[in-house]
């Protein structure tokens, strides 16, 4: 059976902040990218358990998108009973761990 997936509001101001900064709406490569990013997001509708728990928080897990330098990390919860996945942030892996 296929989970739901919810993007919190911090989510999608994460969403929207990274397709201006790649400047996908001006780049063809940049909107592919994009693009695939969210396919990588909406595939957690299928076996979202195949995803890693975050090293800051086991009950957090996390997929990661992009090729070195450039790794984003898709922060979500999983809510079985229900069938939802709820995407908290999506981060660069650049960035410092969540705090605990």
């Amino acid at each position: 059976m296929a989970f739901e997936v919810r993007l919190a509001k911090r989510a999608i101001r994460d969403l929207r902040h990274i397709y201006g900064s790649v400047n996908a709406e001006t780049s063809e490569a940049a909107a592919v990218w994009f693009r695939g990013l969210e396919a990588a997001i909406f595939s957690l509708e299928v076996l979202p358990e195949r995803c890693a728990t975050t090293p800051e928080r086991p009950n957090l897990r996390h997929l990661l998108y992009g090729n070195k330098p450039h790794i984003y990390r898709v922060i979500f919860t999983i809510n079985d009973e229900a069938q939802i996945v709820n995407i908290a942030q999506i981060r660069h892996g650049a960035r410092r761990p969540l705090k605990p």
